[in-house]
């Protein structure tokens, strides 16, 4: 298991970038034929390749790393350009249109970013990949990775998301276990409280984490009963309105009410959350399953990745996405474009998907079992094995603006701003604009 630097700074923070540079893996640089031999079968390498990716910090490095091991492997050469994550989005899409990108890419599956797979491969920037790429892509998720059953990205790793949990913490005001229902999360809130802690800490003034906290709860409340309550609600057949959503909404104002959130909740921010957790004053927190690493590594503490609590009749169920995607550049050349694949096959490979997921602190995309996870998702392994997961709901929303009524209409609980119904209708609204 990778050990994480304890001056690793969390995945979902906004985080400096480095100066841009580029490495080059295996000393040669991409698109030329390096006539070296080399791979298990002794013959000679294949044309090399260039990828790029995005870099939040010189702790990023797991693509490199990844692609490192392969063009070792293979005689390969590799050449990896990173750019800083603000300007990634803008650098993939001008290259593209320029005509001068790299042979791969790392993009985000689905439609809802300039970098979209979906987008760019309608455009026809991107090359078709083979079965192999098909055959990981998560039950459900096709759709965010292919146009007319063609499939034009490989997953890198699933992410899953859930409420960070500090066990230690909880166990020095009587919780000694994570509760395993919603009215037992509800009781704790209370024995927190009287014990000087929250169950709970929430960025309410950040958009993003009100709704990251909702789509958290709505696991239990609509995707385990309803995996495909998206298509549903594209189709027509259902609203937000009067649907498990109402629901989730209403959780997230008995928990208020009940005291499972920090005092001030509504003004809190991305900070909040990092000295609730680090100064072990909160229990939980809703972020990015990758943030439970970085968070231990640099408060020394012990935390994992639980799922949110079902009701008493409810199933167990929780959030893991592909988040983001290996693409080919359609204009690549032949050789680059057929090393690019060989690539991907390997990398597909339940050994090399856990080596990669293990470097970046996330869950393989193929052969993750209960008890071959990194500790921190242990206590989600059995649904991450046996598929008790769905995506991210808003990476199928046809627009950001029904994530954005979601995050901003929670705030509007919190302040007393907003009823249930009227974020709910105006996340139907964004829908149908």
């Amino acid at each position: 298991m990778p050990q994480h630097s304890a001056s690793r700074p969390l995945r979902w923070s906004l985080l400096a970038a480095p100066v841009v540079g580029v490495l080059i893996l295996a000393g040669c640089s991409a698109g030329g034929d390096t006539g070296s031999s080399g791979g298990a079968s002794g013959d000679a390498a294949g044309e090399g390749f260039s990828v790029m990716v995005a870099q939040a910090n010189d702790q990023d490095d797991y693509y490199a790393k990844t692609l490192d091991a392969w063009s070792k492997e293979t005689g390969i050469p590799v050449e990896v350009i990173p750019y800083p994550s603000e300007a990634y989005n803008t650098q993939v899409t001008t290259q593209l249109q320029a005509g001068n990108a790299a042979d791969m890419m790392i993009l985000a599956p689905g439609t809802g970013q300039p970098i979209s797979v979906v987008n760019l491969a309608e455009a026809g920037f991107l090359e078709e990949l083979d079965k192999t790429s098909a055959g990981i892509i998560p039950a459900g998720a096709e759709a965010e990775f292919s146009v007319d059953d063609k499939v034009y990205a490989q997953p890198t790793a699933l992410a899953p998301v859930g409420l960070v949990w500090n066990g230690p913490a909880g166990g020095e005001v009587g919780i000694d276990e994570y509760p395993s229902t919603y009215d037992d999360l509800l009781a704790d809130c209370k024995t927190a409280r009287d014990g000087g802690k929250t169950f709970t800490v929430l960025a309410g003034g950040v958009p993003f984490n009100t709704g990251l906290m909702s789509m958290l709860i709505s696991a239990t409340r609509v995707y385990a009963d309803d995996p495909d309550w998206n298509e549903q609600r594209a189709a027509g057949d259902v609203t937000f309105v009067d649907s498990g959503w109402e629901d989730v909404l209403n959780d997230i104002v008995e928990m208020d009410k009940g005291g499972c959130f920090q005092d001030g909740v509504a003004g809190g921010t991305f900070d909040t959350i990092t000295q609730g957790i680090g100064g072990q004053t909160s229990l939980t927190a809703a972020v990015p399953g990758s943030a439970a690493a970085s968070i231990s590594a640099g408060a020394g503490i012990d935390l994992n990745v639980q799922a949110f609590p079902p009701a008493d009749d409810g199933k167990a169920f929780t959030l893991a996405s592909a988040n983001y995607a290996w693409a080919i550049n359609a204009k690549a050349s032949d050789g680059a474009k057929k090393s690019a694949q060989e690539f991907l096959d390997w990398v597909a490979q339940p050994e090399q998907s856990k080596a990669f997921a293990d470097l970046a602190g996330l869950v393989p995309i193929t052969g993750a079992t209960a008890d071959n996870l990194l500790p921190e998702y242990q206590p989600i392994g059995d649904l991450l094995e046996n598929g008790d997961y769905a995506g991210l709901p808003n990476a199928t929303w046809p627009n950001p603006a029904v994530y954005d009524a979601l995050g901003v209409g929670v705030q509007g609980l919190l302040t007393g701003q907003k009823t249930v119904d009227q974020v709910l209708s105006d996340m139907d609204a964004a829908w149908d604009s």
